[in-house]
């Protein structure tokens, strides 16, 4: 199985980089759909473009079998990297969909590649849906795939149930009434009722959501005023709350939404708070039959892959990492089709830089202090040996699901 990619370490490598120095955001990721377009005919895909906006799906029929979806999205974050490579901004769905279109004879069943906008802000893979995607492809068997971690090199994390947890963001405006700043009586300050307001979020957690239970609330953007002697009528906060449990995420949405109106009245505000959901993410759920299938694949592509790894540095191993706090909206695809998810992370950062750290602790959080994590200015994985094994990794997951050909 080593060497499942049709295309050289440095062709590889050139496409991660073209793609990672061109970044595009939610539903503006025209030039990676034109290329991911273009690749994908090439290779004998019928190509479906401009689904749920810049959607682009590849579909491979090869007789008869199940139908397997391969998902990947295109859209990138407005951060200024500073990791100092001259591509500093993957795309290894394309590859394995050129492996497998180059080796009809071993598999049987439909392919189907997708590439999913705005990933970012959790709302492309219900345009998709909301698009008439499965109407226009048809409804895969099952759907995997992958995302970079940093991870050492080789290491794959995929754990079975639930793997991350939902995510609601919204943006909350707080009504004051305006005044100069030599007169606070005379006004009513949405600063201070935006710092009380926040303060008291913080308590949510702490005082709310029990010790067996998990959830986090963040403020991330607080924005009020112009003039250090003007107080405004107005604060915005964007807030993010992340929870793997729906009787708690249904708690903790009202709590905010409870405390922020008792802080607007008790400030005296002239208006109530206005709330606009900004994105909303469900849990990712793996299904546990159809991870432990497709997890027995992946070790025994990362067994087959074990000298490329230990001359890396790393180890070939499947762990499973307790749910990340982070989120996807991935299981939007799964679940429009009634069908199991399988959605994994592959290690990309240099193995080195975990010398006496148990990669089975790691989290976003709590990670060695030179391994940046993703969304960081200095995330930076590592193109090879990662680039390789994660299409090899793609292309074993399909092929344990895809049909077997026989012999003539």
């Amino acid at each position: 199985m080593g060497g499942m990619s049709t295309l050289t370490a440095a062709e590889l490598t050139a496409v991660y980089t073209d793609l990672h120095a061109h970044p595009e955001l939610a539903f503006a990721e025209h030039r990676t759909a034109g290329i991911v377009a273009e690749r994908l005919g090439a290779a004998g895909f019928a190509v479906h473009e401009r689904i749920g906006g810049t959607g682009v799906v590849g579909v491979l029929a090869n007789g008869d079998g199940p139908t397997v979806l391969l998902r990947a999205d295109m859209d990138g974050l407005p951060v200024a990297e500073r990791t100092g490579l001259p591509y500093a901004s993957t795309d290894t769905a394309t590859l394995p969909a050129a492996h497998l279109a180059a080796h009809r004879e071993e598999w049987s069943g439909t392919l189907q590649v997708l590439f999913q906008p705005a990933e970012e802000v959790g709302a492309g893979a219900a345009a998709m849906v909301d698009d008439g995607l499965y109407e226009r492809v048809g409804t895969p068997d099952v759907v995997l795939g992958q995302h970079v971690m940093p991870l050492p090199v080789g290491t794959v994390n995929l754990t079975p149930g639930t793997a991350m947890a939902a995510a609601d963001s919204m943006r909350i405006v707080l009504h004051g009434k305006g005044g100069h700043g030599s007169s606070p009586e005379g006004a009513v300050d949405p600063v201070l009722m935006a710092a009380a307001t926040i303060q008291r979020l913080q308590g949510i957690v702490s005082r709310e959501v029990g010790a067996r239970e998990a959830a986090v609330v963040t403020v991330g953007s607080v924005r009020a005023g112009t003039q250090a002697n003007i107080i405004p009528d107005r604060a915005e906060l964007l807030v993010n709350v992340r929870t793997f449990d729906e009787a708690v995420r249904e708690r903790v949405l009202a709590a905010i939404h409870r405390i922020v109106d008792a802080e607007a009245v008790a400030s005296g505000a002239p208006r109530s708070p206005e709330y606009e959901q900004v994105s909303t993410f469900g849990p990712t759920v793996n299904d546990p039959g159809a991870a432990a299938r497709t997890g027995a694949a992946l070790e025994r592509t990362l067994e087959a892959r074990r000298t490329t790894i230990e001359a890396a540095g790393g180890r070939p191993a499947v762990v499973a990492l307790p749910p990340l706090a982070g989120s996807e909206d991935v299981g939007e695809l799964a679940t429009a089709a009634g069908v199991p998810l399988v959605y994994w992370f592959l290690g990309g950062s240099d193995a080195a830089l975990f010398e006496g750290f148990d990669p089975l602790t790691a989290s976003m959080g709590n990670l060695p202090e030179a391994v940046a994590p993703n969304h960081s200015p200095f995330f930076a994985p590592v193109p090879a040996p990662t680039l390789e094994l994660g299409v090899d990794l793609l292309v074993a997951a399909a092929r344990e699901w895809l049909g077997r050909q026989r012999p003539a």
